[in-house]
């Protein structure tokens, strides 16, 4: 066969649809970054996380994702399943609230914007809330506040460390008073976790805005949050409104935050589970247990201060 009739052969074949592409594309073999829009093949990009290998962007991801990265296999219980949001309000804006609430259920399969449990993160016990962006922008309604404070106060009780990954966009308008005052009793039982010498550590992804911003988002004893992450109260076209001057470009990013003291680390997502297992580990409430040489076995008391030695004079 000739080369002429190669490309002669090759203008009869028939074209590639643009049905035909889109369904390739949906089937989701690859995953375009929405940030360097490099292709990536969806496996191996799910073995690195969500995270692009070309750019290190953090790609969103979701509740059951984010448990199954964090949480040790086979040790993840879920806890309060059953507790299902309400209309107490009747509110209603261009679609009632009631049929906004079935169809973000329907859609996602979850019945509120968070998903609580207990587990173990590198075989240190711990309760565990991730809030899901896709049910209404992660709003805190009574349902989120419900289920975070029995989470909290459940690992008060049992002694465990609490960690929440955080992504919303606030309080959730269509329950009014009864969103806001969530704010105040998370943070009431965060409070007596506190009291109980355990550790809060709450890690901020994009994005964390809002109520939750203004809540227990920003109370955590170690406040961890995601690389390039959106954290922040208001709206940023909201503050250059009310402050009439322009914000620096990176103004309610993590790393903006970081520099300005009001997060403590900066993790990206592949070092998010060692990173919380170490945290876990090092503020644990007692020392490590020793064993006698009968089997016995007691914890080794450590002092709440050590006494200091004077200083000579130079």
């Amino acid at each position: 066969m000739s080369l002429f009739d190669w490309f002669a052969n090759r203008r009869k074949a028939e074209p590639i649809s643009k049905e035909r592409q889109e369904r390739e594309i949906a089937d989701g073999l690859w995953t375009k970054c929405p940030k360097c829009s490099v292709l990536t093949y969806t496996k191996d990009l799910r073995s690195n996380q969500m995270v692009c290998l070309e750019c290190g962007h953090h790609l969103r991801i979701y509740a059951e994702e984010r448990i199954q990265q964090l949480i040790d296999p086979g040790t993840w219980t879920p806890i309060d399943v059953d507790l299902r949001p309400v209309d107490p309000l009747k509110f209603r804006d261009r679609k009632s609230y009631g049929d906004r609430l079935r169809e973000a259920q329907e859609k996602t399969s979850l019945t509120d914007a968070v998903q609580t449990g207990l587990g173990l993160i590198e075989g240190s016990r711990v309760g565990l809330g991730v809030m899901d962006f896709r049910f209404m922008g992660g709003s805190m309604g009574s349902v989120v506040g419900e289920k975070l404070t029995r989470l909290i106060e459940r690992s008060t009780h049992e002694q465990r460390p609490v960690v929440i990954v955080c992504a919303s966009g606030g309080a959730r308008m269509q329950e009014g008073m009864l969103s806001l005052m969530q704010m105040a009793k998370i943070s009431g039982a965060l409070e007596m976790h506190r009291e109980a010498g355990l550790l809060y550590v709450p890690v901020l992804t994009h994005p964390t805005t809002g109520g939750v911003t203004a809540s227990f988002a920003m109370l955590g004893d170690i406040i961890v949050a995601e690389p390039k992450a959106t954290i922040g109260f208001a709206g940023r076209r909201v503050v250059e409104q009310t402050l009439r001057e322009k914000l620096p470009d990176d103004f309610q990013t993590s790393e903006y935050l970081l520099a300005h003291g009001f997060v403590d680390m900066i993790v990206p997502r592949t070092q998010l589970k060692k990173t919380l297992a170490q945290l876990i580990r090092l503020h644990q409430p007692h020392s490590p247990a020793a064993t006698d040489s009968d089997g016995t076995s007691h914890f080794v008391h450590v002092p709440d201060s050590l006494p200091l030695k004077p200083v000579p004079d130079a």
